[in-house]
């Protein structure tokens, strides 16, 4: 349990800094985006909603985004849920994060970490730092239906901290303390050889 408390820490770390917002280059977007920047919620509303409704990936995760936290909207995590699987599904990674977030703490949905294990790997797969962490103590803590594998959590773990993760370079170096060296080399050739956009391996030679 106490491991398991550790990795809900850590997904309510990350899901803050899911929640903050990045930026789009999309067209008509800037204006709704600048004013959620500087806290004007009801114009950004105005601006967004539009766009979400014609299907605008990153209009429909920063309106998630304002109905999970109440800002310019009565706060409703049904409906933030249903905002990010829509642009999830259109492949937008931070969303994809979110619902796996959601999943797994059963936040507006019945809770299902096998379902937060397939929104996490989409995200993870596209680069998305926060992902890899938390998939990477899925791995190491067996979780979500997850087979308990330090070389995977230790690969999740070089990428998360080369994302910029400030977590994922402290789990990694704990679990190193206690890998062979052919399990770290394993890790640090699965990690150097991946690339964002393709498939994250689901079992290693050394880990399991």
């Amino acid at each position: 349990m106490k491991k398991l408390g550790r990795l809900i820490v850590a997904i309510a770390a990350s899901f803050g800094i899911a929640l903050a917002w990045h930026g789009s280059a999309h067209a008509g977007f800037a204006e709704g985006a600048t004013a959620y920047n500087n806290g004007n919620y009801a114009l950004a509303y105005k601006e967004i909603l539009p766009l979400a409704r014609a299907g605008n990936a990153d209009a429909e995760h920063l309106l998630g985004i304002m109905y999970y936290m109440g800002r310019g909207v009565q706060q409703d995590y049904k409906q933030a849920l249903m905002w990010h699987r829509r642009a999830a599904l259109q492949g937008k990674a931070d969303a994809q994060y979110v619902v796996g977030a959601m999943y797994y703490t059963g936040n507006a949905v019945i809770q299902d970490h096998k379902q937060a294990v397939t929104w996490f790997r989409k995200a993870a797969e596209q680069g998305h730092a926060d992902a890899q962490q938390v998939l990477g103590l899925m791995y190491r803590y067996h979780i979500g239906g997850m087979p308990q594998d330090d070389v995977l959590a230790y690969m999740l773990w070089n990428l998360a901290a080369a994302g910029g993760n400030a977590n994922a370079a402290e789990h990694r170096n704990a679990v190193a303390k206690k890998m062979t060296p052919e399990q770290i080399e394993e890790g640090q050739a699965l990690s150097a050889a991946w690339k964002p956009g393709k498939p994250l391996p689901r079992t290693s030679r050394t880990g399991g």
